[in-house]
């Protein structure tokens, strides 16, 4: 499904809720079955997210919500303590940055 907004305009806890009924219609009209295998929303803390009003119609739509993890080494940033000498190699080691 693809949602597009109008210029200028933010999605608020109300466009989000209402976004997620349009997600369930697609789901039964377009994917028939998937809605009794169960359907998964991977979550940020967003406000849009994390409101009372989203978790309600989260359930409402049957849906599972799936939350990030406080902290996951995939996504950490590069650990120049533990390879010294690659941050020499990249120009980091006097503060410089790189783009």
């Amino acid at each position: 499904m693809i949602d597009f907004k109008e210029r200028n305009t933010t999605v608020n806890t109300a466009c989000y809720v209402s976004l997620l009924h349009k997600l369930r219609e697609a789901i039964k009209e377009k994917r028939q079955g998937m809605l009794s295998h169960g359907v998964r929303l991977l979550h940020d803390n967003a406000l849009v997210h994390t409101a009372a009003v989203a978790k309600a119609a989260v359930k409402e739509c049957g849906f599972e919500e799936i939350e990030h993890p406080p902290y996951s080494p995939d996504l950490a940033p590069y650990d120049y303590y533990l390879f010294p000498g690659c941050s020499s190699s990249l120009g980091t080691s006097t503060g410089e940055s790189f783009s």
